[in-house]
């Protein structure tokens, strides 16, 4: 069954009450910010699979949806409409799949932040590095929470804090830094 809520508040309360499989969600809506909706929802309905789209993306959206658990993030003003299918397809069979076109971050003093490619993996803790290597290759969060003897959630986050350590916000980004660093 697929229902439609152009109201953030009444969306969250019909979801709380008969949790979906799939929740698509933009941030901007009236009555409650997508954000909030993802938190609270996944606060009580932890299985609930959240693909974000969304044409107001901002350099820190993707490690924050990671870090609330969301599964996908799809940036609807540039990403094509296959996009958004596969996204759909890839989050329904456990991965996770975020895509956008979003600006770098800045530092402080207004330079960009540096990107993968500088960052050694030193920087990485040891059980990020083992994410990221089996992240790289092509398993889902499910499958190396498995590998790992760890929670699902705690390798979403540990995913989140790869990412954003890195500066990227998809696997294809990460994929070339995990070869570089030779880890994979």
């Amino acid at each position: 069954m697929v229902e439609d809520y152009a109201d953030g508040a009444v969306g969250l309360q019909a979801c709380l009450e008969n949790p979906p499989e799939l929740l698509l969600v933009d941030l901007q809506l009236p009555g409650k910010h997508g954000l909030d909706i993802v938190a609270e929802l996944l606060q009580v309905h932890k299985n609930v699979k959240v693909l974000v789209l969304t044409g107001h993306a901002e350099p820190s959206l993707p490690g924050k949806l990671m870090r609330l658990g969301a599964a996908g993030f799809v940036d609807s003003t540039t990403a094509p409409l296959a996009y958004v299918i596969q996204a759909i397809y890839t989050v329904m069979a456990g991965g996770m799949f975020f895509a956008s076109h979003v600006q770098a971050e800045t530092n402080s003093i207004g330079g960009n932040l540096p990107l993968a490619g500088d960052i050694p993996p030193s920087d990485l803790s040891a059980r990020e590095l083992e994410v990221a290597q089996l992240v790289s290759a092509g398993r889902s969060s499910k499958k190396v929470a498995s590998d790992l003897n760890l929670s699902t959630r705690s390798v979403e986050n540990h995913r989140a804090n790869i990412m954003e350590n890195l500066g990227v916000w998809e696997v294809a980004s990460l994929v070339p830094w995990v070869m570089q660093n030779g880890l994979g």
